[in-house]
């Protein structure tokens, strides 16, 4: 009998390890970023990550906007780079008005630990620019 509930007791926390190491690999991401360095003039720009929910993506870490912001149009329309340490990048586009400083996210893969990541749709606010957050659901796929 004491081998059974022992066995009982190892099947379940097992359980909740391999349960556990799966709702890591999607959820709700939630980074913060502190955009004073951008220059929407400027290809190459960048805001600096502040903090995120997810481990992949850490403070410190660089948002590299490909394009300048059409200034005629108040939009950011461009791919961006997370930046991160070794060959770990993420590719991501970017659609901001920059009357609202709103708009939408989406990440596509990259390299090293991003190679299957995804993002998206992700809600950006600048409400009180230069500081700003992305909001949206994250997934890596394929799932381990």
């Amino acid at each position: 009998m004491k081998r059974i509930i022992l066995v009982l007791v190892l099947a379940v926390g097992i359980a909740a390890t391999a349960g556990f190491a799966r709702s890591e690999r999607s959820g709700a991401l939630h980074v913060t970023k502190e955009c004073s360095a951008y220059d929407p003039t400027t290809a190459g720009s960048f805001c600096t990550i502040t903090s995120s929910n997810i481990k992949v993506i850490r403070a410190g870490m660089r948002v590299v906007y490909a394009s300048a912001a059409d200034l005629s149009a108040g939009m950011l329309d461009s791919d961006f780079v997370i930046d991160g340490p070794g060959h770990n990048a993420a590719f991501g586009h970017v659609v901001l008005d920059l009357h609202t400083l709103t708009g939408v996210v989406t990440l596509a893969g990259g390299t090293g630990r991003f190679t299957h990541f995804h993002a998206g749709p992700i809600m950006v606010a600048c409400p009180a620019f230069p500081d700003c957050s992305w909001d949206g659901p994250y997934k890596f796929s394929p799932q381990d």
